[in-house]
């Protein structure tokens, strides 16, 4: 049933959680795994102004992902990292629908509470665009 998961992730608590149910789901259904991070326009920004090189940065960006990779690494998993730019909601929603996934798993809330609260949260723009069931982890 859920043989192919997109697995949504910014490093935050909420996506640690939700890697280690993307992770049941997987074990259960026999399924693989695609994670996505998605680095929006502003972080983008920041990173550059605040770091010496693009070596810093990804490393930065590589160090909010290593919990999960490691959960995915210790969990023997197929699984493939995807690290793409531009406003995460959108970007998750044509990467999913364009590759006709069984399920997307993403956190509740990011990294950025302030903007969730006025915007929108990614994950509730996910849910209502996504062709497929989300499953949205606490």
């Amino acid at each position: 049933m859920f043989k192919r998961i997109l697995l949504a992730v910014d490093g935050s608590e909420h996506s640690i959680r939700s890697a280690k149910y993307a992770i049941g789901l997987t074990r259960q259904f026999e399924g693989a795994i695609d994670v996505i991070y998605v680095v929006d326009g502003k972080t983008a920004k920041e990173d550059v102004l605040h770091s010496t090189n693009k070596l810093e940065i990804e490393q930065k960006r590589e160090e909010k992902l290593k919990p999960i990779i490691d959960l995915l690494d210790k969990s023997t998993m197929d699984y493939k990292t995807n690290v793409l730019h531009g406003d995460p909601g959108p970007v998750i929603v044509e990467f999913a629908n364009e590759r006709s996934y069984d399920c997307v798993v993403i956190g509740s809330r990011g990294l950025n509470d302030l903007q969730s609260f006025i915007l929108g949260s990614v994950s509730h723009k996910v849910a209502k665009r996504v062709e497929c069931p989300v499953l949205i982890v606490k």
